[in-house]
């Protein structure tokens, strides 16, 4: 069984466990879920830098990134560097996050937040609603053509924007619904997690047009934002190079800064 195997397996007990916890019902009346959706979007096209920071504790293949950091200090921080938006991973057991980062999250900015998780059932979506989110991470991987179409259109109804990940042109052709609004090409394997950033090139082409592209893994250095942008992307999604560091928000505003300078 693969990493990303047991991590959908293990999410499906997890659902269920919610479900019986805080049914729909329960979730609706949240202060949250009638939150008013930030664009995305909006702020992808009208950045220089499109960066979408990450609030990342630790994952299944680094391990721990950063246990020391506070969500304020983190979400605070990268408010102030400048970002489009924020990633918030919401996976407990493989990445040490919570719902509870992305309520407090939203307390704290005004700026898009993504609920990163491997989605795999309409609840979720409720309860990134409930919870405060923009916009949703649907995996092209972990779902099927039918999934994808389903849960797209149901996001667009709770007014959530949907990114759609994706690592190979299969993926690509089985996702392109009218529901998707960014596809993001993801250029760590989730299988392996192999990083390779030519994936974001090669795949460039293939996307049509009428979606917002952003690269996420393995943008370390805002060299890799300059060339990809060359390549028609307009959103770079970086995570563990902010979140290794002492002060994520310094990091980043220090990477947007030299992505600014050199456009």
């Amino acid at each position: 069984m693969t990493i990303l195997q047991e991590i959908v397996k293990n999410k499906r007990k997890e659902v269920l466990k919610q479900k019986q916890l805080f049914p729909y019902n329960y979730l609706e009346k949240s202060t949250f879920f009638k939150h008013k959706t930030n664009s995305l979007v909006t702020m992808l096209k009208k950045s220089k830098s499109g960066i979408i920071a990450e609030h990342k504790r630790s994952s299944p293949s680094k391990k721990v990134i950063n246990n020391n950091v506070s969500i304020n200090r983190a979400i605070e921080g990268y408010d102030k560097a400048g970002v489009s938006g924020i990633s918030i991973l919401t996976d407990q057991k493989f990445f040490s996050g919570s719902l509870k980062d992305l309520q407090e999250s939203r307390s704290l900015t005004r700026l898009p937040i993504l609920r990163k998780d491997f989605i795999i059932d309409i609840y979720q979506i409720v309860e990134a609603k409930a919870s405060g989110a923009d916009v949703i991470l649907l995996i092209a991987a972990i779902l099927s053509k039918k999934e994808i179409m389903v849960f797209s259109d149901f996001a667009k109804r709770l007014n959530l924007e949907v990114l759609l990940e994706i690592h190979n042109i299969k993926e690509l052709k089985k996702s392109l619904f009218p529901s998707i609004d960014i596809i993001g090409v993801n250029n760590r394997d989730l299988k392996t997690f192999e990083v390779d950033i030519d994936i974001s090139k090669k795949l460039a082409d293939q996307i049509p047009k009428d979606f917002i592209k952003i690269s996420e893994s393995g943008i370390n250095k805002p060299s890799s934002v300059i060339e990809l942008q060359k390549y028609g992307y307009k959103g770079f999604l970086v995570g563990e190079n902010f979140m290794k560091t002492n002060d994520p928000g310094k990091s980043a505003n220090k990477f947007i800064k030299k992505i600014e300078n050199e456009n």
